[in-house]
């Protein structure tokens, strides 16, 4: 079966992640379909082997031991513009109205290549994640978003496999709980997202070409794009009734009129920007990234969060939230 699937063993997952970062995998497959996706789950079962599906690779971090299971790289990467009946369209949108497309997109296709494709065809909606690495699944399940925008905006309906009931299954939008950098597929392990239909809106190529570059030209103004990482490391934090918890923040109002307070604020309040352990390094230019300078290990990203939590619940009482997720700790 090993053979006939074409497994790999003992790949490095450092090479499949943004933060170049990680040991070795006992097993690796990359899944070109969902037909090879089920075949690799049914291998893991089979084997009593833990198993990890691996989008971009662009929001998590790898121990430096690796992962003792198999890691399921899914690579499926076809998209495509739907031509939907002119009576699905009235049910969706209103009769008559034409300015909407959907686009249909495998997990597996990265998202600054969807971005380009939409662009391409004279679609709106996505501009924001120009230059953002990582795939379409991943967005998804994280509810990926930039600039006040999230994938959740644009996501009609996504297939998953359940692997509860071993069944494809459609997840509209309303049932896919999509909440600030969350939904169900975060919750419920048991739902593998496998595609994806996403709608659109008709614009002019200019419009659309500008606005990209408005986009990019602010991250990397703002972002260390040049450096390996995992995007923010912390989820910003929202404001809730217990706020009078806080302390030693003086621009309580403004934060009140936005709902959150950025974690890079709290961060660069601490003082902690340029903050180093061994090749790993808080940015000077957004402390919420924590980026590899060449040879970074993940336990130094691990010391550099662990100083972060303590001195933003020591200065502020906040207790920050990773955004990243961990595998093989």
């Amino acid at each position: 079966m090993i053979n006939k699937l074409n497994f790999q063993r003992n790949i490095l997952l450092s090479r499949y992640t943004s933060f170049r970062i990680g040991g070795p995998a006992k097993y690796f497959f990359v899944a070109e379909s969902s037909s090879q996706l089920k075949e690799a789950i049914k291998f893991a079962y089979k084997n009593n082997l833990k198993f990890f599906v691996l989008g971009g690779g662009s929001n998590l971090l790898v121990s430096d031991k690796g992962f003792d299971g198999l890691v399921i790289k899914i690579q499926n990467s076809k998209s495509k513009i739907q031509n939907e009946p002119k009576q699905i369209v009235s049910q969706l949108y209103g009769a008559g109205n034409s300015r909407f497309k959907i686009i249909y997109t495998d997990a597996g296709v990265k998202l600054n290549d969807l971005v380009k494709f939409s662009a391409h065809n004279g679609l709106t909606g996505l501009e924001w994640a120009t230059g953002i690495p990582g795939t379409v699944g991943g967005a998804i399940y994280g509810n990926a978003g930039a600039f006040s925008h999230s994938i959740s905006e644009l996501v009609k309906d996504v297939k998953v496999i359940d692997l509860g009931s071993r069944k494809e299954l459609i997840y509209k939008n309303r049932d896919c709980r999509f909440v600030y950098r969350g939904s169900i597929f975060k919750k419920d392990r048991n739902l593998i997202i496998i595609s994806a239909n996403l709608k659109f809106k008709k614009a002019k190529k200019g419009y659309i070409k500008r606005l990209m570059e408005k986009y990019l030209s602010q991250k990397r103004k703002n972002q260390p794009l040049e450096f390996y990482s995992a995007g923010c490391i912390f989820k910003n934090f929202f404001i809730d009734n217990d706020f009078k918890k806080i302390k030693g923040i003086k621009e309580v109002e403004r934060f009140k009129k936005c709902g959150f307070i950025p974690s890079a604020y709290l961060i660069e309040k601490c003082g902690l920007k340029g903050a180093k352990v061994g090749g790993a390094m808080i940015s000077k230019k957004h402390s919420n990234f924590i980026i590899n300078l060449g040879n970074a290990k993940a336990k130094d990203v691990i010391a550099l969060i662990n100083l972060i939590k303590k001195e933003v619940m020591k200065k502020f009482n906040i207790k920050l939230e990773e955004e990243i997720e961990y595998l093989g700790f």
